[in-house]
């Protein structure tokens, strides 16, 4: 589907599992550690924008390669 190389979509994949990762990280911290509430939210806001570009990042991969 896109002209991507095998390798370069590995490599998509980890990207869009790490924004993951720490984006889940964040909210955690949003919501039980952090204890200011403007911080909070600005911290929250920026893990659903990293979520959201992981979502993107995965529209590729799951879109597979166009390489034999």
């Amino acid at each position: 589907m896109f002209d991507i190389s095998r390798m370069d979509l590995m490599w998509i994949s980890f990207y869009s599992i790490g924004a993951m990762a720490l984006a889940a990280v964040l909210i955690y911290l949003a919501r039980y550690v952090i204890k200011i509430k403007v911080l909070s939210i600005i911290i929250s806001i920026f893990a659903w924008i990293l979520l959201i570009a992981a979502f993107l990042l995965m529209i590729p991969v799951l879109g597979g390669s166009s390489h034999a």
